[in-house]
Order: structure tokens, then C-alpha cells, then sequence
């Protein structure tokens, strides 16, 4: 079937905020007096939200403490280095001039997400920002991607989902959605291939041949 929307995780996949990421998790954790996470370690623990990040990196016990100095330090330096993938805007404006929707699905926070999107630009390509704290839900719970799909106006039949993560390809199998995997962020193609993804490619240029060819 036609795509007709087309949903994009964001960190790894068309915004690159890892060294913000990395920088509050260190800082977080260096005031709180605790070893500071090797950016791989950081890297590695982006996929589930922010607060199962703290959770991986420093444990249950300092989430609580943890939390609101990242939030302090993010906000205040978060914009400074963010970046968008090559290959972002191309691809969306392709797909806006077929007539697909594009819309972001993140477990970034909602407000964060909407922040540098505009930051970078992004926003008036984009007819929707999905992410952490908008709704009850996170990915990979079918009800996430459900919500953004009732709001967008259209059915899972039609929608892909762009994602750099084994969650990414998770919520795709749990909302019956087709999707196309980058390894731009923070897992291999074999992960992704091992978690069920079919269509794995290095980055978003690779990428949008096939997606442009089911639109």
C-alpha cells in the first residue's frame, strides 16, 4: 500500500543532540559524585526516555537526584552543538511534495523535542511532535504510535516509521507499521536486524530511494 505518513524517531535518525546528551549525563553525575559515563555508555542507554537513561547509567537509587540537574544543565546548554542528519531536509520536503505526512515519534520529552526542532528548523516540515510526557504512553507501547496515527488522521497500513533503535523497530512490529532502519545512531544493522528489521540502511540519503518509491 501507498505510504501516506511517514513517522521519524529523532535522536540518531535525523537529530543529532548525543554530545548534549552526553554532556548533561556526565555533569548530572559528576555533581552528584559518581563516575562520569563514557560517551558510548551514554550512547548506549538513549533509546527508552530519559529517565531509564539515569536508570542504566547511575542506577534505581539516583534517578530522583539525578533528574532535575540534568534538566537544569540541558536546558541551559542543550541547543548548543544539536545538528540534523544528513540527508533530513531532502527527505522530508521529498515526501511533503508527494503529499505524505511526516511527523516525529521520540521518547525524547515532548517539550525538548519541540524545542529543537524549531531550533533546527524543522518544524514546518514536520505536521506533528510526538514525545515523552505528551501522553501516557512511550514507544515501543502500540498506544503511542496509535495516538500519533488517530492525530495525524491516517491508519498504520499507511505509515512508516524511520528509526535507528531495536525500540524503534519494536514499536513498528507492535503498531503494524512498515519500517526502514539508519544506523546513524545508537544500534548496528545487526541489532536492528535481529530485533526483526528488514529494510536497514547506513543512513537517511541510502535510505530514501525506498521510501520515496512506496510513496
Amino acid at each position: 500500500m501507498r505510504l501516506r505518513t511517514v513517522l521519524f524517531d529523532l535522536d540518531g535518525t535525523i537529530v543529532d543532540q548525543f554530545q548534549a546528551i552526553y554532556r548533561c549525563h556526565t555533569h548530572a553525575m559528576r555533581q552528584v559524585g559518581l563516575p562520569e559515563p563514557t560517551f558510548d555508555q551514554v550512547k548506549r542507554a538513549i533509546g527508552r526516555g530519559l529517565d531509564d537513561a539515569i536508570r542504566d547509567l547511575a542506577g534505581e537509587a539516583n534517578v530522583a537526584r539525578i533528574l532535575p540537574i540534568y534538566m537544569e544543565h540541558w536546558r541551559a546548554t542543550s541547543l548548543q552543538d544539536a545538528a540534523v542528519f544528513p540527508g533530513t531536509f531532502e527527505l522530508l520536503a521529498a515526501l511533503r511534495a508527494r503529499g505524505v505526512k511526516c511527523a516525529a515519534l521520540t521518547n525524547k520529552r515532548g517539550d525538548s523535542s519541540r524545542e529543537v526542532c524549531a531550533h533546527l528548523k524543522l518544524t514546518p516540515l514536520l505536521d506533528g511532535i510526538f514525545g515523552a510526557g505528551d501522553t501516557a504512553w512511550l514507544k515501543p507501547q502500540r498506544e503511542f504510535a496509535a495516538h500519533a496515527l488517530r492525530t495525524l488522521g491516517t491508519t498504520a497500513a499507511e505509515t512508516a516509521l524511520v528509526g535507528d533503535s531495536i525500540y524503534d523497530v519494536a514499536t513498528a512490529l507492535n503498531a503494524g507499521l512498515a519500517f526502514y532502519g539508519v544506523t546513524t545512531g545508537t544500534h548496528d544493522a545487526a541489532a536492528l536486524r535481529a530485533a526483526g528489521a528488514t529494510e536497514v540502511f547506513p543512513d537517511l540519503p541510502a535510505a530514501t530511494p525506498a521510501l520515496l518509491a512506496r510513496c
